[in-house]
């Protein structure tokens, strides 16, 4: 099984950065795709970024020109930089990793003061 770790969140005011990361438990080579989702308090999870293997990217229309994901595969890690964070992007982010069947980490708590 994979294992995934995020770690990064945190308390920020409105307009402050965050630089999420995932740490799998093996190689990032061997992930086909990675991604981040959001879950807002009381809301479904969805997506937010997805990278595959090979660096092509996908962003919820929220995200971007906001939000950058990145791959380090030699380092087993993932990241999603988050610039100019609103109040709305408060919630908790989950790493995702799919690689024949869909992994989950446990999640890291944003938290966006106005």
């Amino acid at each position: 099984q994979v294992q995934l770790v995020e770690s990064g969140g945190g308390l920020v005011e409105s307009g402050g950065s965050l630089r999420l990361s995932c740490t799998a438990s093996e190689s990032g080579f061997s992930l086909h795709t990675m991604g981040w989702f959001h879950q807002p308090p009381g809301k479904q999870r969805d997506m937010v970024a997805l990278i595959t293997r090979s660096g092509d990217t996908n962003y919820r229309d929220s995200a971007k020109g906001r939000f950058t994901i990145s791959r380090d595969n030699a380092k087993n890690t993932m990241f999603l930089q988050m610039n100019n964070l609103k109040p709305e992007d408060t919630g908790v982010y989950y790493c995702y990793a799919l690689r024949g069947v869909t992994y989950w980490g446990q999640g890291t708590q944003v938290t966006v003061s106005s």
